[in-house]
This record gives C-alpha cells, sequence and structure tokens, in this order.
C-alpha cells in the first residue's frame, strides 16, 4: 500500500498505456477479419480514401491555426505571474492528440465497415461483434491518449513547477502548474470544435443531397451504387460520426479531468499523497474507468438472431457504471483525508463518493431519457409516424414538439444533479460528479462508434448487391446504431453541463471576483448576449449544411442528366466529385463558427471584465445545453421515425412502407433533422466547454485582484495574527495590508 501511495502519480499514465495497448490488439483482430469480395473492398476503399482526402484538408487548415494560437499563447503566457509560455507547447500536444484519438477512430472504422458486412453474411452475432470490436478500438484510443496525456503532463509540470521550487501545493505554483495544464484541454476542444463542426457539415451535405435527389427525386435507395453522392455520405458517417465524436469525446474527458484538478486545489486538506489527493483522485478514477470499461466490453455479445442487440450494449454499459461504482467507493476511502473544506464549504471523503454516484446516476439517466424519446417502437417517434401519414408540414411539426419536449426531463435530472452534488461536496462535488460520469467514457464512445460503422457496413451490402438477409442485419445494426448514437449525444451534453459549470467556479476563482451579480446592467447584458450565442453559432452551422447541400443536389442533378446510362448501371457515377463538393464547404464553412467560440469570450472580457464574461458564460451554458438537447433528440426522433416506415409500420390500421405518401413526408422531417442531430447539435457541447476554457485560460489576465485562494490563505493569516497578538505594530500594519488586499 505505500508503494502505491508513493507511486500513484506515476501509475495514472501507466493506465493510459495499458489501454492504447488493448486498443491496438483490438485493432488487429479486427484488421485480421474478411473484407470480402473484391467489389466490397473496392467500395470500401472509395471511403476510406474520401475519409482520409477530408482528414488531410482539415489538418492542413488547423495546422496553421494551431501555430498562430500556439504563438499567441506563449506570448500571453510571459504577461502574468500565474501563467507560463510552456502553455504553448501544452497547447499543441492537446491539439495534436485530440486530432489523433479522430484519426484512430476513422482508420479502424472504415477497415470495420466492410469487414462488418462480410460477417453479417454470416449471423448478426458476427456482424455485432466485428463492428463493436471496431467501436471499442476507438472508445478505449480515446481514453487512454486522455489518461496517458494528462497523467504525463501533470507528471512534468507538477516536477517543474512545485517539486523543483520547493513549493506549496496550494500555492500560485501549482496554479501555474495547471493553468498550464489548461493549454492542454484548450488544445483538444479547439481541434474538437472543428472537427466537429467541418465533420457534421460534410456529412450532411453529402445525406441531404443523397436523399433529396436519389431517394426522393429519381426513387432509388439511399446507399444505391448508382446514386453519386452515396459515396461521400458514407464518408460522412466516418468524418463526423467517427472522427469528430473521437476528437469530441476526448476533448470532454480532458476538460472534465481538469476542472476536477483545479477546483482539487483550492481544496484544504491533509492527506497521505503530500496534499495533492483532491488534484490525483478524478485521473485516478478515469483510468480506473478506463481498465473497468475494457473488462465491460466482454459482455457486449449476442448468440442468436433473435437476441437484442440493444440489450447487448445496455448489459456492458450497465457493467461499466456499476464497476466504476464499485471501484471508485474504495479510491475515494484510500486517497481522502476524512474531513475537508472547499471555499468554506465542509465535506467528508464519504460526501465526494456520494457526488460521483450521482455522477453515475445522472449519465445513466440522462441516456436513457434520451433512448426514450429517440428509440423506434417509443410513444415520441410513434407520434411523428402517425402525423406522417397526413404530410410533410405537419411530420415537421411532431419533430419539433418532440425535440422541444424531451428538454423537460433532462433539465430536470440536471438541476437534480447540480444540486445534489453540490450538497455533498460544493463545486469541488460537481466537478466529481461530471468526472465520474466520464469515467464510463471508453464504454460509451464504444457504443457510440459501433453505429456509423454498421451504417456503413449496410451502405457497402446494398452497393454490392448482397442477399436480403444480410442487408436485415445491418439495419438491425444500424437502427440501434441511431438511437445510441443519440444517446451518446444525451451522455455528452449532460456531462458538458456539469464540466462546465465546474470551469466556471474555476473561472471564477482564478478571475478573483465572489460571484456573478446580475443586478449590474452590464452583467445582465452578457447574459443576454451568452444566452444568444447558441442561437446564431447553430444558424451558421445549419446554414452552412443547406448552402453545401444545394451544391451537392445540383451535382446530383448534373450527373444523372449528363452521363447517360447511370440509371441502367452501364456508366459509374463520378463518386470523387460529390466528395469534393463535401470536403471544400465544410473546410470552408466550419472556420466562421469556431471563430464565435474562441473570439468572443476573449473580446467581453478584455472589453468589460471578469463579471461580464461571467454572466456571458452562464448564458452560453443554459442556452447552449436547451439547444444541444432540443436539436439532437429532434434530429434522431426523425431519423428513426424514417427507419421506421422502411421496416413497415402500421397507422390506422393500414401498413405503409418505403415509397408510399407516409414515407415521403418522414424522408423530408429526417433530412430537416440531419443537420439537427449532426452538426449544430453536438457541437453545442463543444461550444460551452471550449468558451469556458478560453475563458479561464484568459482569467489571469483580467483578473479583478486576488484570487479567491489568496483571499482564502489570507484569511486564514488574518486569524493566526489576531490570536497570538494584535498590539504588535508590525503584526498590525500586516494585517491592515491584508485586510485591503481582501478588499481590492
Amino acid at each position: 500500500m505505500e508503494f502505491l501511495q508513493n507511486n500513484l502519480i506515476y501509475l495514472i499514465p501507466a493506465m493510459g498505456i495499458f489501454g492504447i495497448i488493448v486498443m491496438a490488439v483490438k485493432s488487429a483482430w479486427v484488421t485480421k477479419q474478411d473484407a470480402g469480395d473484391e467489389n466490397m473492398q473496392r467500395l470500401s476503399g472509395y471511403i476510406a480514401d474520401g475519409a482520409m482526402a477530408f482528414l488531410k484538408a482539415e489538418w492542413k487548415v488547423l495546422g496553421y491555426f494551431s501555430a498562430i494560437a500556439a504563438i499567441l499563447l506563449a506570448y500571453s503566457g510571459t504577461l502574468v505571474e500565474t501563467s507560463s509560455w510552456v502553455i504553448s507547447i501544452s497547447f499543441i500536444i492537446g491539439a495534436f492528440t485530440s486530432a489523433l484519438a479522430g484519426y484512430i477512430g476513422m482508420n479502424i472504422a472504415t477497415k470495420a465497415n466492410v469487414r462488418t458486412t462480410q460477417a453479417a453474411r454470416t449471423s448478426l452475432a458476427s456482424a455485432l461483434k466485428v463492428s463493436f470490436t471496431a467501436g471499442s478500438v476507438m472508445g478505449i484510443g480515446v481514453a487512454g491518449l486522455a489518461v496517458l496525456g494528462l497523467g504525463s503532463l501533470f507528471i512534468v509540470f507538477y516536477q517543474i513547477y512545485v517539486i523543483n521550487t520547493g513549493a506549496s501545493v496550494n500555492g500560485k505554483e501549482m496554479e501555474k502548474a495547471l493553468e498550464v495544464l489548461a493549454g492542454f484541454s484548450l488544445g483538444a476542444e479547439s481541434i474538437a470544435l472543428f472537427a466537429r463542426v467541418g465533420g457534421g457539415i460534410y456529412t450532411k451535405a453529402a445525406d441531404v443531397g443523397a436523399d433529396l435527389v436519389g431517394k426522393v427525386e429519381a426513387g432509388i435507395p439511399e446507399d444505391d451504387v448508382r446514386n453519386p453522392a452515396t459515396i461521400a455520405d458514407n464518408v460522412g458517417d466516418n468524418v463526423g460520426d467517427v472522427a469528430g465524436m473521437g476528437a469530441d469525446l476526448f476533448g470532454s474527458y480532458v476538460a472534465t479531468i481538469l476542472a476536477t484538478m483545479i477546483l482539487g486545489r483550492e481544496i484544504t486538506s491533509i492527506d497521505n499523497f503530500g496534499g495533492i489527493a483532491p488534484i490525483l483522485l478524478p485521473m485516478l478514477i478515469a483510468g480506473l474507468g478506463l481498465i473497468l470499461s475494457i473488462v465491460a466490453t466482454a459482455f457486449v455479445k449476442i448468440s442468436k438472431e433473435t437476441d437484442s442487440v440493444q440489450n447487448a450494449l445496455n448489459m456492458g454499459n450497465w457493467s461499466s457504471i456499476v464497476l466504476t461504482a464499485i471501484v471508485s467507493f474504495f479510491a475515494v476511502d484510500w486517497m481522502l483525508p476524512e474531513n475537508m473544506l472547499i471555499r468554506g464549504f465542509e465535506f467528508s471523503k464519504m460526501d465526494v463518493f456520494f457526488a460521483i454516484i450521482v455522477g453515475l446516476v445522472v449519465g445513466t439517466l440522462m441516456s436513457l431519457i434520451t433512448e426514450y424519446y429517440t428509440a423506434m417502437g417509443k410513444r415520441p417517434v410513434m407520434s411523428i409516424i402517425r402525423q406522417s401519414s397526413t404530410g410533410h408540414a405537419t411530420n415537421i411539426i411532431a419533430g419539433l414538439s418532440v425535440g422541444m419536449e424531451s428538454t423537460v426531463l433532462p433539465i430536470l435530472v440536471l438541476a437534480a444533479g447540480i444540486y445534489g452534488s453540490f450538497y455533498f461536496a460544493g463545486f469541488y462535488g460537481v466537478a466529481i460528479a461530471a468526472a465520474g460520469m466520464m469515467a464510463t467514457t471508453a464504454m460509451q464512445l464504444s457504443i457510440d462508434a459501433f453505429g456509423p460503422i454498421a451504417d456503413n457496413a449496410g451502405g457497402i451490402a446494398e452497393m454490392s448487391g448482397l442477399p436480403p438477409e444480410v442487408r436485415e442485419r445491418t439495419d438491425n445494426l444500424d437502427a440501434v446504431g441511431n438511437t445510441t448514437a443519440a444517446t451518446g449525444k444525451g451522455f455528452a451534453i449532460a456531462s458538458a453541463a456539469l464540466t462546465s459549470l465546474a470551469l466556471f467556479a474555476a473561472f471564477v476563482g482564478v478571475a478573483g471576483i465572489d460571484r456573478i451579480d446580475i443586478y449590474k446592467a452590464d452583467v445582465l447584458a452578457g447574459l443576454f448576449v451568452g444566452g444568444m450565442i447558441p442561437f446564431i453559432f447553430s444558424a451558421l452551422c445549419i446554414s452552412a449544411v443547406g448552402r453545401a447541400a444545394m451544391d451537392m443536389v445540383n451535382e446530383v442533378r448534373r450527373q444523372f442528366r449528363e452521363i447517360p446510362g447511370i440509371m441502367e448501371y452501364k456508366a459509374k457515377p463520378e463518386y470523387e466529385k460529390c466528395v469534393a463538393i463535401s470536403t471544400k464547404a465544410s473546410i470552408r464553412e466550419m472556420m466562421l463558427p469556431g471563430a464565435i467560440a474562441l473570439i468572443v469570450p476573449i473580446i467581453i472580457g478584455f472589453a468589460f471584465g471578469p463579471e461580464v464574461l461571467g454572466g456571458l458564460l452562464a448564458g452560453v451554458t443554459v442556452s447552449g445545453v436547451l439547444m444541444g438537447m432540443f436539436q439532437s433528440n429532434a434530429g434522431g426522433a426523425w431519423d428513426n421515425a424514417k427507419k421506421s416506415f422502411e421496416a413497415g409500420v402500421e397507422i390506422n390500421g393500414e401498413m405503409y412502407y418505403k415509397k408510399s405518401e407516409p414515407h415521403k413526408a418522414s424522408v423530408t422531417g429526417d433530412t430537416v433533422g440531419d443537420p439537427f442531430k449532426d452538426t449544430s447539435g453536438p457541437s453545442m457541447n463543444i461550444l460551452i466547454k471550449l468558451m469556458s476554457i478560453v475563458s479561464l485560460i484568459i482569467a489571469p489576465h483580467i483578473s479583478a485582484g486576488t484570487s479567491h485562494q489568496e483571499k482564502v490563505e489570507v484569511r486564514k493569516e488574518i486569524k493566526i495574527l489576531n490570536t497570538v497578538d494584535q498590539t504588535g505594530k508590525t503584526i498590525t500594519d500586516t494585517l491592515v495590508n491584508k485586510t485591503d488586499t481582501i478588499s481590492r
């Protein structure tokens, strides 16, 4: 036990390395599986080439952005005592690791899609094994990189700024170490935003083009080989739902742990880890969650064609949650002292454990509620199906109402979670609740990533002309994948809300303000401006999809018109032109939404000060969470309503299938919902976290005076001095000076 106490700081990155080794083993297994016949491999090659072409184009732009941002961060790090130019190095590492996380997922997904199709020729169980194992490569890889990156950088910065200087773990040097570490999170979230927005624009431009011209106008299936946009559509599944989601949750994972570490620095405690137990705990829980998620992947399996794929995935998810809850109890009991104090709030180590349980419960409930509102056969989706029978307009009305209704229960759960976790352990409780929720990220992302792989597998089956039973199996996986994708987005937005609140609390402390007073006109104005930002951000994302989709529609129509023989399978469509349209549009259109998230906090902070910036963050967080839930759930419900018609549904005693009028109305709803659920909706969680992180980075530059931690230390010293002597001139002068410091 003593050995673990002395070396725990090194055990954390070791768990990350173990995760990466497991990821490599699983990746090798997927690669060894049968890739099917030559035609299937050729189609898969088109998808892989298109995805890599997009990533190269995106990385080129993001490389320039990262270089400029790193230079600015290096300069700003020299201007204040609590920062350092080293933050630029941390930023570059975070940006690179985030991009690598997205690449790992996309690389395995483009290999696994055709192998899932081939496995589906044998059985549903085999197809699930291949697709989920590939998804777990991404989930485990993302979590492993995050734990390794954060753990390793903390060791380096802790050694440089605290150990080498002999400084206090609660002093300015530790604050500087964590401030520099925040650069890692800023790099991760910046790349995540561009990857999510760019990938979302890419995939939805192609999807809308393929649907409107191929399915609605030409009357051919979505993944028909004759549809020029079908390859771009399948590429989009990888760059948006795999690479984008990988970078997204990597950023969320890192930001959550970092926020908890920053608040942990403020805790007054005496422990067996040199006073840094509250700082190490979130990293340890993340590492343990990674290991337990790896164990839980063994529970995701089926044996018969009639077994429920959703139940198999739920078994893995529930196993990871329960195991994490159990192990967290022993970790908290071992690491933390009996009693602690943060910002005047006293709590015990068991209170911290209860806060972790609150986070796990909130994450679970958010997933269950999202599943209810987006799953096939449930009341919300069935209401959209019924209203599709009376036309396109009523389908749209139904989807919008479902999306709005779907915010009620999640917000109540989230509000209860915030209140409960704060009740147990103050703002540290809120942060550690988010860390507990994100501890199972490896499993959550594994479940999420398997969906796009199954979607691609179905596309390859359709384009290859494989027997109907193969497409039935891939459709089974794809339908479940739509639901898991929606629940994953619900999980992500809930974690973002808790993380943003923790980052907000850290910002308040570093910026030297005690509260955000909305009775002040400038603060109230900032609150309203913040509430507006998710709307303009969404508008830019959705309009970008619309413009890119128009280009795609015109190109597909041109090919049908000018290339004779496409509809008779006598001529090959020019797939590469559709891929190029999506690539150029996504790179062009992602810049402005990304700039809003990065620049607005800087302008507001330096122009109006930290309190107004705090009001802005409050508005962005509340509005962004609601917009994210509404858009993601409405889009997911519309999508599964459309898929229900493809399987056949009964409305008022009559059966409706593909190509029926209600089905055409559902295609319209799905098309409207596409940018909601895959572009603007899931980008909300990155928007609110990124703006909070940018604010935290600039907080020392716009500080209103003494930081919260310094005020706590000053008050402690005043209390001691008053106890010893109040008559000596030197002591009296010191008291006056320190009291002035507090008032400032």
